[in-house]
């Protein structure tokens, strides 16, 4: 008799135990996308928010000053918004590592298709 089976057996095992083990060290090291809930919210104090004319709620926006500003625009149908639906704050595209509100709108906004 041959040992030779039992050889790649243990062989195959090692290689797939090994395999596993690299498979959930490098998972454990890439980047993990930030849960909503853990981020800041953005203030129309944050200096790319006033660059941009945030505002916390859509209402507040000077139509003086944003003559191209539609009532019906808001953070909820805008395209880099990626907040839940159903969620009063969520991600957003264009200030990465916040939370906007979903009433919120800036001069970013593109409306969602």
């Amino acid at each position: 008799m041959s040992k030779r089976p039992n050889d790649l057996s243990r062989r195959r095992f090692l290689e797939m135990t090994a395999g596993t083990a690299a498979a959930f060290a490098i998972a454990g090291v890439l980047p993990r996308r930030a849960h909503a809930a853990a981020l800041p919210h953005l203030t129309p104090a944050n200096p790319q928010a006033k660059a941009l004319g945030f505002v916390e709620n859509t209402a507040q926006v000077n139509q003086a000053k944003y003559p191209n500003h539609k009532p019906s625009q808001d953070c909820g149908n805008c395209t880099f918004y990626q907040g839940a639906a159903g969620t009063p704050w969520g991600p957003c595209a264009i200030f990465k590592g916040y939370d906007v509100p979903v009433r919120g709108w800036c001069t970013a906004h593109a409306t969602r298709k």
